[in-house]
């Protein structure tokens, strides 16, 4: 059977990314260079390969700097034709997004993840759509949200990335409950947001990339305040698991938590290591770095 494309990403930008201060205290989290170009930079191009169209931030105080980097850049531009610095001009160019294909909406308050998806509801319609957190980053080939809508077009519902962690770190993530179908495709029972390493019910933790029916606006619409007096994403899924199936989807890739600085500075020498022309010598670099 198939199944509604999946069109429209949608991608909460609103948190102060407490974990790296003082890096985000003027510059927002997203904003932070993972090598050559923002953290958010990466997650866009990782959506556009799997066929995203649209795609709405839900923003905050302080975040401009997202939008216009997906805007013109007039003296800029300006300054560049004028040097005859043209591959540079081109470049800015070929990343410009194409009119109306970015929206921006304000979470008003911190009210957390579920909320920030629920204030995309509006932009969003009928129509299933993807989530992806900026601060997650992930190399894959093809793209993880790709190999999501693969899946999807299979099982069709709900799909939620999730990858293996180790048991002794399995209480910092939130993890499924699930019983195998085939390959790498399971069906979730439940979640459980940071279990004991003892009651777990997996070792398959939740990774930042979801694609969901449009009845999870109804339940984030009702979801009462949850862990940290936030509305949960975690919560109103739970909820839609009543009467909608969630399939789960164990990726083929490395994820990155750059919301952490460890996980930042992991990611951005993965990213580095990676680049087709400088990777080589960045490489030589950190070696004679550890000496």
């Amino acid at each position: 059977m198939a199944q509604r494309k999946i069109r429209k990403a949608v991608l909460p930008v609103a948190g102060f990314g407490t974990r790296v201060l003082p890096a985000t205290k003027s510059l927002p989290k997203e904003m932070l260079p993972i090598f050559d170009r923002p953290a958010v930079h990466w997650v866009v191009d990782e959506a556009v390969e799997a066929g995203i169209e649209h795609f709405v931030f839900v923003t905050g105080r302080n975040k401009s700097a997202i939008e216009d980097y997906f805007d013109r850049a007039y003296e800029l531009e300006d300054t560049l034709r004028r040097a005859g610095k043209t591959e540079a001009l081109k470049m800015l160019e070929n990343m410009l997004p194409d009119a109306g294909t970015k929206s921006f909406v304000r979470q008003q308050s911190p009210l957390g993840l579920g909320h920030a998806v629920w204030c995309a509801r509006d932009i969003i319609g009928d129509e299933p759509f993807a989530v992806l957190l900026p601060d997650v980053l992930i190399q894959a080939e093809p793209s993880c949200l790709k190999q999501m809508i693969d899946a999807y077009g299979e099982v069709g519902g709900n799909v939620i990335a999730v990858d293996r962690v180790p048991a002794e770190k399995i209480s910092s993530y939130g993890v499924i409950a699930h019983n195998e179908l085939n390959g790498n495709i399971s069906k979730i029972t439940d979640m459980v947001e940071k279990p004991s390493r003892e009651t777990a019910p997996s070792n398959l933790k939740i990774t930042g990339r979801y694609i969901l029916q449009p009845q999870i606006f109804d339940a984030l619409g009702k979801q009462k305040r949850g862990a940290g007096g936030e509305i949960q994403l975690t919560d109103a899924m739970r909820t839609l698991m009543k009467t909608q199936d969630f399939h789960a989807i164990e990726f083929e890739g490395d994820d990155f938590d750059c919301g952490s600085r460890e996980g930042y500075v992991e990611a951005f020498l993965a990213y580095a290591l990676k680049d087709k022309e400088l990777g080589g010598d960045i490489r030589k670099l950190v070696l004679e770095v550890l000496g």
